[in-house]
C-alpha cells in the first residue's frame, strides 16, 4: 500500500532528479507541479490526491489524480478541457475539486489565472510586426557564389562551342565527317528564320509610311457652310466679269489688225485677179 509520508521523507531529506536547490529556495521542475516549489503540499509524488492545472497548444487541461488509480500508472490522471471563456473555466474548476482540499483548488485557479495571462501576451505579440533574426552562414555563402561563377562561366564556354560548332557546319568546313546533332542545327536556323522575318515585316510597314506619306486626298471639312459658299459663287461671278472685260480689251485690237489689210485688183486680158496685201 502507498504511503506519502514515506515517499516524502525518501524525497524530501534525500535525492529527488527533479530537486532543484539555490541559495535562498529549494525548487521542484516536474512538469506536474502547480507550484513550481519543492515542499509537501505542493510535491505530485508524495500526495496520492492532486491536482493541476496545464497547457498544450493554447488549450488548458485539469488534470487530477487519485489513490483509486494509483495500480495503473498508465491512467493515473484524469483530464478535463477548460473553456476558453475565463469565468467558467474558473467554475469548471470549483465543480471538479468540490470535495478536495482547498489548498489544491487554489492553486489549480492561480495556475489557471498565469496561464491564461500569458496566453493573452503571445496572441498580441503575434499580431504585432517584430523583426526576425536569421543568422547567417558565411562558409555556405562563399560556397554558393563560387559554384555560381563556374557555372556562369561553364555555360558561357558552352555557348561558345555551340555557335562555333553551327558556324562551322553552316559553313561546310567538314562536309560530312562526323555526325552533328540536327536538333541544335534546326533550331538556330528556325531562330534565324524567325529574326529575318520580323525585320523584313519591319521593313515593309516604313515603306507603306513611305508611299502613304506622298499620297493627296480631298477631305470634307465640317464646319463648312452656306455663307462660304455664297462667297464662292460671289468669287466666281466676279472672275467671271474679270474675263469679259479682257476679252472686250482684246476685240478691238483684232479689228484693226484685219483693217490693216489691203485688196487690190486688176484687170488683165478679162481675167480679174484678185491679190490680198498686208
Amino acid at each position: 500500500m502507498q504511503s506519502d509520508e514515506m515517499i516524502w521523507q525518501l524525497i524530501g531529506n534525500q535525492f529527488c532528479s527533479f530537486k532543484t536547490k539555490t541559495q535562498t529556495q529549494t525548487f521542484c521542475r516536474n512538469e506536474y507541479n502547480s507550484t513550481g516549489v519543492c515542499n509537501r503540499q505542493s510535491c505530485p509524488l508524495a500526495n496520492s490526491r492532486y491536482a493541476t492545472i496545464r497547457e498544450d497548444k493554447g488549450v488548458c487541461y485539469l488534470y487530477m489524480k487519485t489513490i483509486e488509480r494509483a495500480h495503473t500508472p498508465a491512467k493515473m490522471w484524469e483530464r478535463v478541457k477548460l473553456s476558453k471563456n475565463y469565468a467558467t473555466a474558473l467554475q469548471q474548476i470549483d465543480d471538479n475539486l468540490l470535495y478536495w482540499p482547498k489548498f489544491q483548488g487554489h492553486k489549480c485557479k492561480q495556475r489557471f489565472t498565469k496561464i491564461t495571462q500569458y496566453l493573452t501576451r503571445m496572441r498580441k505579440l503575434k499580431l504585432k510586426t517584430q523583426k526576425k533574426l536569421v543568422t547567417i552562414n558565411k562558409k555556405v555563402d562563399k560556397r554558393e557564389a563560387k559554384r555560381e561563377k563556374k557555372a556562369l562561366i561553364a555555360a558561357k564556354v558552352e555557348k561558345a562551342i555551340e555557335k562555333e560548332l553551327l558556324e562551322r557546319l553552316r559553313e561546310g568546313t567538314y562536309g560530312d565527317i562526323y555526325n552533328f546533332p540536327e536538333k541544335a542545327f534546326s533550331k538556330a536556323l528556325d531562330e534565324e528564320e524567325i529574326m529575318s522575318e520580323s525585320e523584313n515585316e519591319e521593313d515593309e510597314e516604313e515603306e507603306e509610311e513611305e508611299d502613304e506619306s506622298g499620297e493627296m486626298e480631298y477631305v470634307e471639312d465640317d464646319d463648312f457652310e452656306g455663307s462660304d459658299l455664297e462667297d464662292l459663287e460671289d468669287y466666281g461671278d466676279f472672275e467671271d466679269e474679270e474675263e469679259e472685260e479682257e476679252e472686250e480689251e482684246i476685240v478691238p485690237v483684232v479689228k484693226r489688225k484685219r483693217q490693216q489689210k489691203k485688196i487690190e485688183v486688176e484687170y488683165d486680158d478679162g481675167q480679174v485677179k484678185k491679190r490680198l496685201r498686208h
